[in-house]
């Protein structure tokens, strides 16, 4: 409540002149949507304007965020009816219950990873597997939206490929008045997005699908509508929970509790960035959690911020959480007073909504761009995006975070391991492998490790370095770089300590650590090495530790260069 009062002394007429304005924009945007997104939830399209209402308003007296639109979206959509379909079938008493505990359920879980201050849990998931989910998940709402462009029945499974085998073999059901329809009010919406990007395009559809099943009986002709919305709020009811219910929902219901902050913690920082003010993660997480759990007291859903909705509040002219509480108002006054409006709306036409608005969340583009830099991200997004569309929604993202953890784990157990040249004329120690001009040393060597060093990749440090030490019989010292080294854990100290007093016993190879960070030499000193090693592990510089040794570089104006692999430096 504090967050309101706050932005109630420099509120003004101006002010609410604009949020007037961008609420009735979000009206006409929300009524559609929240009916079509309930559609795609399994429930009765009333249920989406419940949870465009109730959660909307919880989220403008708690979130952080002045802009974000919370309410019905369909990814959330789908993944409620992921979670439910299985254990109950779409569109009963039985299903609704589910629906409502879920949404009870996902409301707790944010509210507790919120109190326990972990929004960086959203870190783990890497924009690369976020992007690929959300890519196969766009496509697989638009092909379970099929079956009602197309005036047929769902069998409910959510593969790419079963979707398509069981429209397939349902080809000779099709009703025709219903694809034609469905797909006049596609390409009209597309259409007048296109070329009047600010006309309530989903608005207009409706509308002009509403009239054409009144005056031509399209209905008697097998056209799926609403029916029957009943008018006003449902009344508080605490949701029907029992034991069975929670198991088998709680996966599903942490999956959406995660997803949807992370939809809508990306939206609204970046609408935030724009106006200068801060999201705070963990304030959302309570925000969005106390939305879905009071929703779901007035049979709501599970909802989240929406991308659209977001973006259009703040392109027309929305500056404070007034503008949500005045959508929410209006969306009321809706259910208050013209339900009967849409008695005769088309299922046809929700499904062409839902897939208008989601379309664009594919982003092929993207896995383009990824494997053009880092070629490895790449791969992770094109197996989540495999793994979700093949495998299914609620494991995609699990898939791709494993994936994503098992390449993390891979570089760090083979870290950059680099022999250091010098570069005369910029004084500095380079790479060879990216500097092969970098001069070598006639009876030294430098390394460079550039990780962390741990039981997981002790093993490939020791070996790259005796590889190295093998290559070069005829050196008496070798410098270790250790700059990259921020720790050290206590099985590679001493199997360090052991490794390199064996090579210089074996070599009669002197070995010393340079760069060594204050924390790397406390673990050391602790782990007591021997004394003559001990005295060679230090803080200080190369051209430090070369002075000591007397090895001596060339001044800046000495052109040298290396020929070959005999051509050393003296």
């Amino acid at each position: 409540m504090n967050r309101i009062y706050k932005e109630r002394p420099t509120y003004n007429k101006g002010l609410l002149k604009q949020d007037s304005i961008a609420s009735l924009t979000l009206l006409v945007m929300i009524i559609p949507q929240g009916m079509a997104y309930a559609l795609l939830a399994g429930v009765p399209p009333v249920m989406g304007l419940y949870a465009a209402t109730i959660p909307m308003l919880v989220y403008a007296l708690l979130g952080s965020s002045r802009h974000l639109s919370v309410g019905p979206v369909a990814i959330t959509s789908l993944l409620v009816f992921t979670a439910v379909s299985a254990y109950a079938p779409a569109d009963t008493g039985e299903y609704i219950q589910y629906v409502i505990v879920l949404a009870a359920m996902v409301g707790l879980i944010q509210l507790l990873l919120g109190f326990g201050k972990a929004g960086f849990i959203v870190k783990f998931i890497p924009h690369s597997v976020f992007s690929a989910y959300t890519s196969a998940v766009a496509i697989i709402i638009g092909l379970s939206q099929l079956n009602h462009l197309l005036g047929v029945t769902s069998e409910g499974n959510l593969r790419a490929h079963t979707i398509l085998y069981n429209l397939g073999s349902q080809w000779n059901s099709f009703n025709g008045y219903t694809v034609l329809l469905g797909s006049l009010s596609l390409v009209l919406i597309l259409w007048l997005k296109n070329r009047w990007p600010r006309l309530p395009a989903p608005l207009i559809a409706l509308c002009l699908a509403i009239a054409a099943v009144v005056f031509l009986g399209l209905d008697d002709a097998g056209v799926a509508i609403v029916g029957q919305i009943p008018a006003g709020l449902p009344g508080f009811t605490l949701p029907e929970v029992t034991g069975s219910m929670v198991v088998n929902l709680l996966p599903m219901a942490v999956v959406i509790a995660l997803m949807g902050f992370m939809e809508s913690l990306s939206i609204g920082r970046a609408i935030s960035k724009k106006e200068h003010y801060a999201v705070r993660p963990n304030q959302e997480l309570k925000a969005l959690g106390m939305s879905n759990l009071v929703g779901s007291f007035f049979q709501g859903f599970p909802v989240n911020g929406s991308f659209s909705r977001t973006a259009v509040n703040h392109e027309a002219g929305g500056r404070t959480k007034a503008a949500s509480v005045l959508t929410a108002g209006g969306v009321l006054v809706v259910l208050l007073f013209f339900t009967s409006l849409f008695y005769y709306l088309p299922n046809a036409v929700l499904a062409a909504i839902i897939i208008s608005a989601v379309y664009k969340l594919v982003d092929i583009q993207q896995a383009r761009h990824l494997f053009d830099v880092r070629p490895l991200e790449g791969w992770v997004w094109v197996l989540t995006f495999l793994s979700t569309l093949i495998v299914g929604i609620q494991w995609g993202i699990i898939i791709g975070a494993v994936f994503t953890l098992l390449f993390i784990i891979r570089q760090s157990m083979q870290p950059n391991i680099a022999e250091l040249g010098y570069l005369s004329e910029q004084g500095e120690f380079r790479d060879r492998r990216r500097f092969p001009e970098a001069l070598l040393f006639r009876n030294g060597m430098l390394m460079r490790i550039d990780s962390n060093i741990h039981f997981a990749n002790y093993s490939y440090v020791e070996e790259h370095i005796r590889e190295h030490a093998g290559k070069r019989p005829d050196i008496y010292w070798m410098v270790i770089d250790m700059s990259g080294v921020n720790d050290i854990d206590t099985s590679s100290v001493e199997q360090l300590e052991e490794f390199l007093l064996q090579l210089q016993q074996e070599t009669g190879m002197s070995f010393y650590l340079a760069n060594v960070k204050g924390y790397v030499r406390d673990t050391i000193a602790k782990a007591e090495w021997k004394k003559d090693l001990q005295q060679r592990v230090s803080y200080q510089s190369i051209e430090h530790i070369l002075e000591q040794m007397n090895v001596r570089l060339p001044s800046p104006d000495k052109k040298q260069t290396a020929k070959g692999p005999n051509d050393f430096m003296i």
